[in-house]
């Protein structure tokens, strides 16, 4: 069954945040808010979890997940981004975008693009997420937890204990500031491409 905390959405227990991290290393999966919606995260090196992610949203393996992430120097280990690019991230992170870019070496084959060396690529604007990360050092592997007979993703923490409690090692509950998708940007070509539009404004991307 599930484990169920309740964190603080602008001052997280730091006790609540370190159990949290040690259910991540140990393989788990946890639902977790963001700044736009539930997602489902777990490590980069744990394949049985990340199955077990695609599994509950009923994805196969052409599905990508996103690579969450604490800050710029930390996306700057995971994808290639020119000055310009970099410039342009800087002033809309963090918040709630997901962005394509050229994957670098640091990236796993399978956490790729199939078609091409690409990675979706996003740094939240939620205490929460911001202090999982700081904590565990590293990305979190996340999709949006949607499950498959659902038109929206899931983001009452209760709901979603009762309907996951046998398939999350953990769920989290705590505010979140939008309902909604992540605004989907692709950066990897010489102009942005708006891929969808979420919770956030793709005006400064003059899309």
């Amino acid at each position: 069954m599930a484990q169920y905390f309740s964190i603080h959405a602008q001052n997280p227990q730091q006790r609540l945040i370190r159990q949290t991290v040690e259910i991540l290393r140990a393989g788990g999966v946890i639902a977790y808010p963001t700044d736009s919606s539930y997602a489902l995260g777990c490590m980069m090196e744990f394949k049985d979890a990340q199955d077990r992610i695609r599994q509950i949203r009923g994805l196969g393996d052409e599905h990508l997940f996103t690579l969450v992430c604490r800050n710029l120097s930390e996306l700057a280990t995971y994808a290639k981004v020119d000055n310009s690019t970099f410039r342009l991230l800087k002033a809309n992170t963090p918040g709630a975008y997901t962005f394509i870019l050229n994957a670098s070496r640091e990236v796993p084959r399978r956490l790729q693009h199939p078609k091409r060396s690409a990675v979706g690529i996003r740094v939240p604007d939620h205490a929460v997420v911001q202090a999982l990360l700081e904590d565990i050092g590293e990305p979190i592997l996340s999709m949006t937890l949607q499950l498959p007979d659902d038109e929206e993703p899931m983001n009452v923490a209760w709901d979603i204990r009762e309907r996951l409690e046998h398939q999350v090692d953990l769920v989290i509950d705590s505010e979140i500031p939008a309902l909604g998708p992540t605004t989907v940007i692709d950066l990897t070509e010489d102009a942005p491409i708006l891929i969808r539009q979420g919770v956030a404004s793709a005006a400064p991307f003059g899309v």
